[in-house]
C-alpha cells in the first residue's frame, strides 16, 4: 500500500484539531437549528474539519505523494505575524492602518515582491477590506486610533 505521508499527517492534523474543537464545543449551550447557541456554530465547523481530514486521509492512500521538502522560512517569517500585527495594532491605530500594515508585512512572504508593488497592494486592500467591512457591512471599527489622533 502505497502512503502520501505529507498529505496523511495533513489529514491526521485536521482531525486532531476537528476533535479539539468539537470537545470546546460541546462545553458550551448548542441550543438548537432554529436558535443556535454560542456552541453550535463551532461544533459544526469542526465536524466539518474533521470529516476534510478524513478525507485527505483517505486519499493518501490512494495516490502516492511527493516526498515532504523543506519548509517555507521566509513565507512563514511574512506571514504568521500578520494577523498579530493586525491584532495588536487595531485598537489603538485604528482599522486602516492595521490592515495596511499587516498587508505589508505579509506582501513580504514571496522574494519577488519589490516595495512599490507590496506599498499598491497594500493601499488596495486597505480600501477593499474597509468598503467592505466598514461601509458594507457596518462594523463599528475605528478607523483610525488614538494613535493617530482618532477618537
Amino acid at each position: 500500500m502505497v502512503i502520501d505521508r505529507a498529505n496523511a499527517l495533513c489529514g491526521a492534523i485536521f482531525v486532531a484539531f476537528g476533535i479539539y474543537f468539537a470537545s470546546v464545543s460541546l462545553t458550551m449551550d448548542l441550543g438548537t437549528p432554529f436558535r443556535m447557541g454560542p456552541g453550535f456554530f463551532p461544533l459544526f465547523l469542526a465536524v466539518a474539519l474533521m470529516l476534510l481530514g478524513l478525507v485527505i486521509v483517505a486519499q493518501a492512500t490512494r495516490v502516492a505523494g511527493e516526498p515532504i521538502g523543506s519548509f517555507a522560512l521566509r513565507g512563514m517569517a511574512f506571514i504568521l505575524p500578520a494577523p498579530v500585527l493586525f491584532a495588536v495594532t487595531l485598537k489603538d491605530l485604528g482599522f486602516v492602518p492595521s490592515i495596511f500594515l499587516s498587508t505589508l508585512l505579509a506582501s513580504f512572504a514571496s522574494a519577488k515582491m519589490r516595495l512599490p508593488v507590496a506599498l499598491v497592494l497594500a493601499v488596495l486592500m486597505t480600501a477593499f477590506t474597509t468598503l467592505v467591512f466598514v461601509g458594507g457591512l457596518g462594523l463599528p471599527f475605528r478607523l483610525f486610533g488614538p494613535w493617530l489622533g482618532g477618537r
